[in-house]
């Protein structure tokens, strides 16, 4: 996958053409009302650009998971309803995004006008990718941008068969993600950490491998680090650990220690008895933690041992909690090492790109989302970036 051969619309004359944008709407609702418009935000500065340059501009998107056709529970209309809100300009819905009812909408939108597309997943021609639904898609566009690099993972129909009927371009906020992970994995300023967090290792077996051969510092948390600490012989108590997976965790620690990457695990935790909020805690050395306690959180001698390695660094790559950082007090570590990154990319010291769902709700608990030079809006197609692999839709511009 040769990422420089991806093209953009910069310079493109687009006034009256018909440009199929895939964005990914799919965000959070209640009731029709978007409770987090941040995707939103994201795509919308994009839109605008198309339709200012005279585009007509028709947008595609999956939302939520329907299983037997259209239903009102999972259509696009309050989501068109905030784009528009958010763009300044009214934006349409089509009933349905192939067939005479979106031919029959399209048709009518003006130069500089904004559409959406009902539900693409309302045909599972979608998620199967089938070329006679792509091809039905195709034709209400001249070309295709694909702005989605969080749908990106999946070859579905307006991710990836789109690009092959087309002419195929990558919008900004694509190529902002590849860019921000490129910046982080492929030409970093070294040295280079990772901070890999999580409830377990077996989710993130092959990001741990591919990262060990790409950074300098590893540094391992959240429940995850606990089967590391295992494996090295530490007893945990009744923390949550995965104690099938120590060979893996061994293997792991030997691979990047071989490609000289230091594997960086917690010297001191937060412990208590029970899992929920306001339960009694308190600090221990790793080796300490009795058999009744379970480890929920690092300590303060290992935030100051994380943020000495992050002195010592020009890069970052984020992606997982240090801790159950959804349960007070058991946030603090993951809180205070992201104020100590987000104080060094204010300083322009460090790079720092994180994402992940829970990534982001830990950065916005500690208020220092936007001081991190990037931040992924995406889950599945950024983790799987890091593991290497190839995406479907970003491959299908690639060629």
């Amino acid at each position: 996958m040769n990422l420089d051969k991806l093209k953009t619309t910069d310079g493109l004359d687009l006034k009256g053409k018909r440009v199929l944008v895939r964005a990914d709407l799919n965000v959070p609702a209640k009731n029709g009302v978007v409770t987090d418009a941040t995707r939103l935000e994201r795509v919308v500065p994009g839109l605008k650009d198309l339709a200012a340059r005279g585009a007509r501009v028709i947008v595609l998107s999956h939302f939520g998971r329907p299983k037997d056709g259209p239903d009102k529970e999972n259509s696009l209309a309050p989501v068109a309803a905030a784009l528009g809100k958010l763009a300044g300009v009214p934006v349409s819905l089509a009933p349905d995004c192939v067939g005479e009812a979106a031919t029959g909408a399209v048709s009518a939108l003006s130069d500089g006008g904004i559409i959406v597309l009902e539900n693409t997943r309302f045909h599972k021609g979608e998620e199967k990718n089938d070329p006679e639904f792509a091809k039905a898609v195709a034709a209400l566009g001249d070309l295709f941008v694909n702005d989605a690099f969080s749908a990106a993972h999946r070859a579905h129909a307006t991710t990836e068969g789109l690009a092959r009927l087309l002419p195929a371009y990558a919008g900004p906020l694509m190529m902002e993600e590849i860019n921000a992970l490129r910046t982080a994995l492929e030409q970093p300023k070294r040295p280079v950490a990772a901070i890999v967090g999580g409830a377990k290792v077996s989710t993130k077996i092959p990001v741990l491998k591919n990262l060990s051969a790409k950074v300098d510092k590893l540094i391992i948390g959240g429940g995850m680090a606990n089967t590391f600490l295992l494996a090295g012989g530490v007893e945990i108590g009744k923390s949550l650990a995965e104690p099938d997976l120590l060979d893996t965790a061994r293997e792991i620690m030997h691979a990047a220690k071989s490609r000289s990457c230091e594997i960086v695990l917690p010297q001191d935790v937060v412990v208590a008895e029970r899992f929920e909020a306001g339960a009694p805690a308190h600090t221990v050395l790793t080796m300490d933690v009795k058999p009744g306690e379970m480890i929920l959180d690092v300590g303060p001698k290992t935030v100051a041992h994380y943020v000495d390695v992050l002195s010592r660094c020009e890069t970052l790559l984020w992606n997982g909690p240090l801790g159950a950082f959804e349960i007070a007090p058991f946030g603090e570590g993951t809180f205070a090492l992201a104020r100590a990154a987000a104080e060094r990319t204010r300083a322009g010291t460090l790079v720092s790109v994180a994402g992940g769902g829970d990534t982001v709700a830990a950065l916005n608990a500690a208020g220092v989302t936007d001081d991190f030079t990037y931040v992924s809006s995406a889950g599945g197609a950024f983790l799987e970036w890091l593991e290497g692999r190839e995406l479907p839709g970003v491959a299908a511009l690639a060629r």
